[in-house]
């Protein structure tokens, strides 16, 4: 008789979460879904940067995009976010969509398929600005390629920068657990700026572990910046929500893919 309840397609999976310090949980709560663990390792903190006049500006334009639930979130601790119907929200993905509505935010749009900077550059809302004003909610460094092809395409935009990201040197005992983990473990990037300040601290023996075990990478920009690292086995996701990354992940490994 066939097993009525099979195991989680990432039963006995590790994945390493480079989550900034304090947002690990939605990648614990996506992992424990699909039956994987997480080693949590945090090279960011993020906090709060006052934007001022910046953000009223950028809150009052005919379209608002916000670049990460993060900016959703330290945007609420400076200003309300009124929802008014002469506005477009748009979102970078499912988690700053959601990040809004429940911010009050009725309508946001959000990209179909891609959820990244290319992505949310291919709505049609983003596509004639001649001398439209566009709100950007983001951080310093951080989605660049967004305001940059904003201003290309003639937006005037109005930027808000009300978080910022502050290294942290991840502890030695946390970046050693590394090798001690079973064939069977993937590491979860979201973010440059994350995965360049692990790699930094690792050694050549750890990075080789790494470059021999899945990694998945939530935009095929970053699938091709860890191509450059020599990772072979890298898993595209749709997006940076862990729900995303963790996907991917499991549709590679129930394909036969990783064993």
């Amino acid at each position: 008789m066939a097993n009525a309840n099979p195991a989680p397609v990432l039963a006995g999976w590790y994945v390493i979460s480079l989550r900034p310090s304090g947002s690990h949980g939605p990648v614990r709560r996506a992992a424990a879904a699909l039956g994987a663990r997480v080693l949590p390792i945090s090279t960011l903190r993020l906090l709060s940067m006052d934007a001022g006049v910046a953000l009223d500006a950028a809150l009052a334009c005919p379209i608002v995009v916000f670049t990460s639930p993060a900016a959703v979130r330290f945007a609420r601790m400076q200003r309300p976010l009124v929802d008014s119907p002469a506005q477009v929200w748009l979102a970078v993905g499912s988690g700053t969509a959601t990040a809004l509505r429940l911010a009050g935010i009725a309508a946001v749009r959000m990209p179909p398929d891609r959820a990244d900077s290319e992505g949310l550059l291919a709505l049609p809302e983003l596509q004639s600005l001649r001398g439209q004003a566009v709100g950007l909610v983001t951080a310093p460094g951080g989605r660049g390629l967004i305001g940059e092809t904003l201003a290309h395409r003639g937006a005037r935009v109005h930027l808000a920068e009300v978080y910022r990201r502050e290294p942290l040197v991840p502890r030695a005992s946390r970046t050693g657990l590394i090798a001690a983990l079973p064939d069977s473990s993937a590491l979860l990037v979201s973010s440059v700026e994350a995965f360049d300040a692990l790699w930094s601290r690792l050694g050549e023996p750890v990075r080789q572990t790494l470059r021999r075990r899945p990694v998945v990478a939530s935009s095929p920009r970053l699938a091709a910046r860890l191509a450059e690292d020599a990772f072979a086995a890298i898993v595209i996701a749709d997006g940076a929500a862990p729900q995303a990354l963790l996907s991917a992940l499991a549709a590679d490994v129930a394909g036969g893919r990783f064993r």
